[in-house]
């Protein structure tokens, strides 16, 4: 039976909801088959896969070929896709096309946009037009520039307020479920408590009604900086590392093919 943005917001108060952000078929194949409840295309694709420094490099396009890959593994998961960087913020036409292109061809069930209660009366707008969408707080990897770097949200009363306010504006508008990125875990929990859908975290302690881990940091396939908050419950990069060593040896040394 497939997940639909329904089964996530029922799950709250059920069981803890499990998410992974991933970018290509096979790796979409393999979490779904280990039962995770919900795929993110993000535009961490980005720094991830394609070499950039940050996320606002990637484009529309960019997310419609990587959405396209996740939801050709067919995963009974939901497959959420994200909105680059900027184009909720400019023209409603601009990004209600670029809504139903991630859905209508590249295959996305439902889409993540970043932002508080400013985004809240344009989320609205989608939502009346049948389109899910996946809120997004604290900390908007969108905004690096404007932020100067990355950093923990919530550690002051006014932060609290305002994640708290943003929270439930952006329910009130109907999205399905709010992530909340780098922020205080007791202000996580607080703001779980006060949400009707579910508040799904990443790097905000355990008082969410989920967790989301961007695939490569979970496997170990991430070369540069992990996140303090990240647990690898594999080092599949040493291991591709070490495969592609010995096929070098074995080739150098005529042991391959043999």
């Amino acid at each position: 039976m497939r997940i639909s943005t329904q089964t996530i917001s029922l799950l709250k108060g059920e069981r803890p909801i499990v998410a992974v952000t991933a970018y290509d078929a096979i790796i979409a194949r393999y979490a779904d088959e280990a039962g995770v409840d919900l795929i993110l295309v993000g535009d961490s694709v980005g720094t991830t896969q394609l070499g950039f420094e940050t996320t606002i490099p990637v484009t529309l396009d960019m997310m419609l070929h990587h959405t396209a890959a996740v939801a050709r593994a067919q995963p009974k998961a939901l497959v959420v896709a994200d909105i680059p960087f900027a184009v909720a913020h400019g023209d409603f036409a601009e990004l209600l096309s670029a809504c139903c292109r991630l859905m209508q061809e590249a295959g996305a069930e439902a889409i993540k946009i970043e932002g508080g209660a400013a985004m809240a009366p344009t989320i609205e707008r989608l939502t009346r037009a049948g389109i899910p969408v996946l809120a997004h707080i604290g900390l908007l990897p969108q905004q690096f520039h404007q932020l100067g770097g990355y950093r923990k949200f919530g550690r002051s009363e006014a932060e609290k307020v305002m994640l708290v306010d943003d929270a439930l504006a952006l329910e009130q508008v109907g999205c399905f479920a709010v992530i909340c990125e780098m922020v205080d875990g007791a202000v996580a929990g607080a703001i779980a408590q006060a949400l009707t859908v579910p508040l799904i975290g990443i790097g905000s302690g355990p008082h969410c009604d989920g967790q989301i881990l961007v695939a490569n940091d979970l496997l170990g396939m991430t070369t540069g900086y992990v996140p303090s908050f990240v647990k690898q419950y594999a080092q599949l990069g040493e291991q591709v590392k070490g495969a592609f060593a010995e096929y070098t040896e074995d080739v150098k040394n005529g042991k391959f093919p043999s």
